[in-house]
């Protein structure tokens, strides 16, 4: 069965009709052509694809489409102010966090989440956040200094990058 559903996606209001059991994350990339959120399980475990809804990071790929109607969603394509990167995309470009960028986006979106409630977190305290989110490529060391350095920018406060 088609529903249609409407939502605001990264501020602007947009609509699609969708079968009842379509995911958000198909919703995003199929629909709507939003690729910056990934999908790299299939079971929820990764952390790829998480967005914001109503301002809380979310597994996209556990929300059905129809569940997000009428709802605000946030994706790694709404962070960014045009061509300004937000501290955090910042942090993570400076300080070398990533290497095949797929987990980046889910990445970012939780960072952000973290530390909305968080402004100064520890390393324990992100690695703890972190454990939903899996990197294959980089050990995390480099995606903990971002975070930390990005929640720093976030704050105002002076954070010294990665050596290179």
């Amino acid at each position: 069965m088609q529903r249609k559903v409407s939502l605001m996606v990264n501020g602007k209001p947009v609509s699609a009709e969708v079968e009842d059991r379509t995911l958000l994350v198909q919703l995003l990339r199929e629909h709507l052509r939003l690729t910056g959120t990934h999908v790299g399980c299939d079971t929820s475990q990764c952390g790829a694809c998480v967005v914001h809804v109503d301002g809380e990071a979310v597994k996209s790929c556990t929300l059905l489409a129809v569940q997000a109607d009428g709802r605000n969603v946030l994706t790694i394509e709404g962070v960014a102010d045009g061509e300004t990167l937000h501290p955090m995309q910042e942090a993570f470009r400076d300080n070398h966090a990533l290497q095949c960028g797929f987990c980046t986006p889910g990445m970012v979106m939780s960072a952000l989440d973290l530390v909305k409630n968080n402004p100064d977190p520890s390393e324990r305290q992100i690695r703890e956040y972190l454990e939903g989110n899996f990197c294959r490529c980089t050990g995390y060391h480099n995606i903990v200094l971002a975070i930390k350095a990005g929640a720093a920018a976030m704050r105002g406060a002076a954070q010294p990058k990665a050596a290179e």
